[in-house]
């Protein structure tokens, strides 16, 4: 049985963990990566880096590897290639399970403010502050380029791509992070205002607490939904017995089940 993970985020890695801690007799795993961070964190299991064409791509690679199951496990903002996923799966008749960590819901004290696209999240930062910390990723800041008043520190993993805003910090850095540190940098950065995306996750959720005691506004991109008739799991656990449960269906007549 060969399972394609299309991967990059800590909920992908996880299950591949799981799956290679099992050694599910006869299970192969490919995690791809789409090789936008420099240097990823590689999961155990064979690896590739690089998009595969779109959907038509996707399902040519599916066929032509034999994958009998196909886990979207891409970032919540990952639209585009969950789409290309469901679209792939569906003209190579493999199955497809997506796994998408819960996104955040808020507390007694969040001051949020919904934005449905990082352009309308930047058309709301005026009326809310002066100094933002941006965490929305490397891509895409373009759009807050045309404010020109406003200071940004911009935090990435890798460094962002231009346009800038005219006034703007980078912070490269990579989560999880603490909440100790998340309050020093909102105090020392004088932060009054906080731009996200609804990643969800532990890994970058201290900002949130960390803007909630400071009583600093935050701004929060809603996520793109996962394409229609796609069965969600929200954790590795789920996703890891989903495919023990896919490859116990596979197994030949009279062999032994699968331990765990």
């Amino acid at each position: 049985m060969h399972v394609l993970i299309l991967g990059g985020t800590t909920e992908a890695r996880r299950l591949a963990e799981l799956l290679a801690a099992e050694a599910l007799p006869g299970l192969r795993v490919t995690n791809s990566l789409a090789g936008r961070v420099a240097a990823p964190r590689t999961p155990p299991g064979e690896v590739r880096v690089g998009g595969f064409g779109g959907a038509d791509g996707l399902a040519a690679w599916l066929g032509g590897h034999g994958v009998d199951l196909l886990v979207d496990a891409t970032h919540p903002f990952a639209g585009t290639i969950s789409f290309n996923a469901a679209r792939a799966a569906e003209r190579a008749r493999v199955p497809l399970l997506a796994l998408r960590r819960p996104g955040w819901t808020p507390a007694a004290g969040d001051a949020w403010h919904d934005a449905g696209s990082l352009a309308e999240a930047a058309r709301l930062i005026p009326g809310l502050g002066r100094r933002v910390f941006l965490t929305t990723g490397r891509t895409g800041l373009a759009v807050f380029a045309g404010l020109r008043d406003p200071w940004f520190l911009v935090r990435s993993v890798d460094a962002p791509e231009a346009p800038l805003p005219p006034r703007t910090e980078v912070l490269l850095d990579r989560g999880p992070f603490t909440l100790d540190g998340e309050r020093e940098l909102l105090r020392r950065h004088r932060i009054d205002v906080l731009v996200t995306k609804d990643s969800g996750g532990e890994a970058t959720a201290p900002k949130l607490t960390a803007a909630r005691e400071a009583g600093v506004p935050v701004i929060v991109v809603r996520r793109p939904p996962v394409p229609e008739g796609v069965p969600v799991v929200s954790g590795p656990g789920e996703a890891a017995r989903r495919v023990r449960e896919a490859h116990a269906g596979r197994r030949p007549p009279g062999a032994p089940h699968a331990s765990g």
